[in-house]
Formats: C-alpha cells, sequence, structure tokens
C-alpha cells in the first residue's frame, strides 16, 4: 500500500490508512467547486484496493464530509459562503470562551503555543502544514481550557477549516505572514492575562480572507478529477 503510512510507524488497517489519506486530500481540495471521486481513481492515487476506499467513504459521509451518489461516485460538495459563516461564528464562541479560561497561563502552555508557533513560521512555503499548525495552535486553546465535549465539538470542525484555510494562505502571499503576527499577540496577550481582544482580532481577520473571492487561477494544486 504505498503513500500510506502512519507518521509514527505504528501499524493501522487499511481502512483507516485510506481513511487518513482520504481525509488529507479532501481537505486540500478547493473550496469553490464540487468534485467527484470514484473508488478506482482514489484506489490507484492511494495505492490501495477498492474495499477499504469504499469503507473509507462510508466513514466519511457520516461525517458530513462528502456524499454518495449511486452511479457517480463520492461528491465533496463546495464549501459555501454561508457554511463558512456558520463555521466562523462557530469558532468564536467556543475559541472565545476558551480563551477566557486559559489565563492566567502556566508558563509552560505558554512555551507550547510559542513552539507550535515556530513550527508553523517553519512552515511558511508549505500552505498544508502551516495550516496543519495553525489547527495544532488553536486546538490548544481549546483542549487548555478543559471541556471535552467542547473540545469534541471544535474538532468535528478541523477538515472544513483546513480546506478553507488552505485556500486562503495559497492565493494570498501576505496571509501566512499576518496569521503568525497574530498568533504571536494571543500567545503574548495569554501570558499578559487578557488575550479576548487578541483572539476576536484574529478570527474576524480570519472570516475577511474567507470572504474574498479565490483568484483567478486558484485551482488548489488539483486536477479538474482532484486526483493529480
Amino acid at each position: 500500500m504505498s503513500g500510506l503510512r502512519n507518521v509514527d510507524g505504528s501499524t493501522a488497517s487499511a481502512q483507516d490508512l485510506t481513511y487518513e489519506w482520504l481525509r488529507k486530500h479532501i481537505s486540500e481540495l478547493p473550496r469553490d467547486g464540487g468534485i467527484f471521486l470514484s473508488e478506482s481513481e482514489v484506489a490507484r492515487a492511494a495505492g490501495t484496493s477498492r474495499t477499504p476506499v469504499r469503507e473509507a467513504l462510508l466513514r466519511l459521509e457520516t461525517e458530513g464530509l462528502l456524499k454518495i451518489v449511486p452511479k457517480k461516485g463520492a461528491y465533496v460538495p463546495p464549501i459555501s459562503d454561508s457554511e463558512i459563516e456558520a463555521v466562523m461564528q462557530a469558532r468564536g464562541l467556543v475559541e472565545d470562551w476558551c480563551v477566557r479560561r486559559v489565563v492566567p497561563a502556566s508558563p509552560s502552555f505558554v512555551a507550547e503555543l510559542e513552539r507550535i508557533v515556530a513550527e508553523q513560521e517553519a512552515m511558511i512555503d508549505d500552505p498544508v502544514g502551516f495550516i496543519d499548525r495553525d489547527r495544532d495552535f488553536h486546538r490548544a486553546l481549546v483542549r487548555q481550557a478543559g471541556n471535552p465535549v467542547l473540545g469534541e465539538f471544535y474538532e468535528s470542525l478541523r477538515e472544513r477549516q483546513i480546506r478553507m484555510g488552505i485556500r486562503a494562505v495559497a492565493s494570498d502571499e501576505d496571509r501566512a505572514q499576518q496569521v503568525l503576527e497574530e498568533h504571536s499577540a494571543i500567545v503574548r496577550a495569554i501570558a499578559a492575562g487578557d488575550a479576548v481582544e487578541a483572539l476576536a482580532c484574529h478570527l474576524a481577520s480570519t472570516l475577511a480572507v474567507l470572504r474574498l473571492p479565490a483568484p483567478a487561477n486558484w485551482t488548489g494544486g488539483h486536477s479538474v478529477r482532484g486526483l493529480s
């Protein structure tokens, strides 16, 4: 099963590996157009058989990331402007509640956030890796608040956020640097004891970028069929 490895070297089932491959692939698709994925295309691209692909697609359908259409394949829908607004509203509610509860912050937590920002800066030329670290940063804030129910809900938004975020940093050469500056401002504010305003400014600027239309030449690095 070429191309399907766990990053920590551990073993996993073909279904799990295919599921993770597909989740990552879907997260990198451009948000502006719907794309059909066929079992045979995914199996060929992922280096696996069609059975684990079928099982992985069913799992992803239950998570709301795609819709299986008989005789056509798995449809990955575009992310609409209204969905962007809804996701960002949900993020704002969760993250505002959480950031109010992470202060006063321990030196170790501040150091953790600083480490994530440094890792993110090292990936400034890699939109996918950059957004992965972006999610690590915000996930750390939510986790530190200590509410597992909110944490689980926040995780359910993750793949949609990744698809949104990759387009934002890949299509705006200044956005990645702006994100780093805003994250650093949040860390400083947490260390100082009040990060509500810094977080609100960051989420507002993120929403403003996501509202912008994609550049005419934006493809997300994928072919029309989504599997090049």
